[in-house]
């Protein structure tokens, strides 16, 4: 089967990319000059010269806070409007018969709570989570309406070599002995392996369906310096007090957003925010790898 992967020459990609050969034939679409098709999905309709069965769509931006309306409206180019522009490319190539999308969980608009399901309302604000709601509702009816299978997956924190994000901020934090934990790292997350977005293709595929996809463990910030630390051979990050962490966070409520941590971002650190994955795993059958046993950070 003919696989059209979007956003293949980022993290995502090139973790997922070498694993989705060996049981499809692969083109990609992007911005570097490696992608079979090379575009702008934000700006301009891509002319495809070829069919596809699937659309694997991940394409979007991500991973930074917006400081002006002109960025907010990015975000809305590349994560709306450039899959409104894909779809329109499809409709002229050829239809696929699944259509396979990257969302997140940041469409729920929730900083703290426990094995959130995918029956909890979209109530993100973010250009972000907005870009993300409109997109997904955009497929939904595109899909709907022209027969295609769609799969939407929501991550949250995605582990792999060199991952992005508040991740790849933990890693280089530890790396440079910048890092410190908070109140002994308790609060848990919810975090995928990247390999395993591979072996959800096919399931997706085949059902469809909107899924939370994250693994069983929930791992705790400590549980994840443990790892990292023991990695690049560093010694485990001191932990401080919440309540000498709590006076540095009133100071930077009051220094404003160049300080390195306020109230919100305290809360963020020391209260988890956790994803159910039954519901992939029920319907789907799928398995999630063990994140702790998995997770290699180069």
């Amino acid at each position: 089967m003919k696989l059209l992967f979007t956003g293949a020459s980022g993290f995502l990609g090139q973790n997922v990319k070498p694993l989705l050969e060996k049981k499809y034939e692969v083109k990609t679409m992007g911005l570097t000059e490696v992608d079979d098709f090379k575009t702008d999905l934000s700006t301009e309709i891509p002319e495809l010269t070829e069919t596809f069965d699937i659309v694997f769509h991940a394409a979007g931006k991500a991973h930074s806070i917006p400081n002006s309306q002109g960025e907010d409206k990015v975000f809305f180019d590349v994560n709306y409007q450039g899959t409104v522009n894909l779809c329109t490319a499809l409709e002229q190539s050829g239809i696929p018969q699944a259509f396979i999308f990257v969302s997140t969980v940041a469409v729920y608009g929730v900083d703290f709570g426990d094995d959130i399901s995918e029956d909890y309302p979209l109530q993100g604000k973010t250009p972000y989570a907005l870009s993300k709601i409109q997109a997904e509702q955009y497929l939904t009816t595109w899909c709907a309406k022209n027969n295609v299978k769609l799969g939407i997956i929501r991550p949250s924190l995605i582990a792999g070599p060199n991952a992005p994000g508040n991740l790849g901020a933990m890693v280089n934090g530890i790396k440079t002995g910048k890092y410190l934990s908070i109140g002994g790292g308790t609060a848990r997350k919810s975090v995928l392996m990247v390999q395993d977005i591979s072996t959800l293709i096919p399931l997706l595929v085949e059902k469809g369906g909107v899924y939370n996809v994250c693994d069983d463990i929930q791992p705790s910030f400590r549980q994840l310096e443990t790892i990292i630390a023991k990695q690049l051979d560093k010694n485990l990050p001191k932990s401080i007090p919440y309540f000498i962490a709590k006076v540095m966070a009133l100071v930077g409520d009051l220094l404003g957003s160049k300080a390195p941590i306020n109230s919100l971002k305290l809360k963020k650190i020391t209260e988890s925010l956790t994803f159910s994955n039954n519901k992939a795993k029920i319907e789907l059958g799928w398995q999630p790898l063990n994140v702790l046993e998995n997770y290699k950070i180069k």
